[in-house]
């Protein structure tokens, strides 16, 4: 799995106003979350407008002016962020997996992407950005990390 630049900078703002949220901090400016993680302030902007087209965040304009999570960082799961910024969390070339077909020997390739899709949902939508900021997992992230090459490349 590739994680793209836009969901990586996506998820590190979405932490700094998770955390402004929590110290109820007004909204935070663009300029400001793209200083504090190292983010190009241009780039950062456009996945801000797809988090707020995706319903994670929202925006105030003005002097005091900013974005803010528009939910408790408990009720928006990491999945959700995925999809606002990058599409579906799984799919094989443009289709989703339940939607392709395969003749002869790959006919049952379908059932492995479902899963694999099933396997990327049980992680990235039961990890909540409240629990992601205080690094609290809950299962299967936990679970997943005891597997003895979990840290190891191959």
């Amino acid at each position: 799995m590739d994680i793209s630049a836009r969901t990586e900078y996506a998820i590190r703002a979405v932490l700094i106003l998770a955390r402004a949220q929590g110290d109820g901090v007004d909204p935070v400016p663009a300029d400001e979350l793209a200083t504090e993680q190292g983010l190009p302030r241009k780039f950062l902007e456009a996945i801000l407008a797809d988090l707020r087209r995706g319903g994670v965040v929202s925006s105030q304009r003005g002097a005091s002016g900013g974005y803010r999570l528009s939910r408790p960082a408990e009720q928006i799961s990491i999945g959700a962020i995925f999809r606002a910024v990058d599409g579906p969390l799984a799919e094989v070339r443009g289709l989703r997996p339940h939607e392709t077909t395969y003749q002869g020997v790959a006919e049952h390739l379908p059932t492995l992407w479902v899963a694999v899709r099933a396997s990327l949902r049980e992680v990235l939508d039961t990890v909540t950005v409240a629990q992601l900021l205080q690094g609290d997992f809950p299962d299967p992230v936990p679970r997943l990390l005891e597997a003895p090459d979990a840290w190891v490349n191959r």
